[in-house]
């Protein structure tokens, strides 16, 4: 079974990177771009099983360590 978990910073939460990226666009002439947000594409081979219990150990690999909760959101999809 494959799932993607994709990792990015909530709203509100500074992000460095992503406004390091839009100054370098607007350097390079692509003036209308208004915002930049940067995350994380992780993707898993899980053994298979059902898709209810792979859902919650994702859930806790996230919790544990493929995100930071405080300042980060993540979306899980299994298929």
């Amino acid at each position: 079974m494959k799932a993607t978990v994709t990792v990015t910073f909530k709203e509100g939460v500074l992000e460095p990177q992503g406004q390091a990226i839009l100054g370098s666009l607007h350097t390079l002439g692509y003036s209308g771009v208004s915002g930049v947000r940067v995350g994380k594409l992780i993707e898993l081979e899980l053994s298979d099983g059902d898709e209810a219990s792979a859902r919650k150990e994702l859930d806790a690999m996230c919790q544990e360590l493929l995100a930071s909760p405080v300042i980060e959101h993540y979306d899980i999809r299994i298929g």
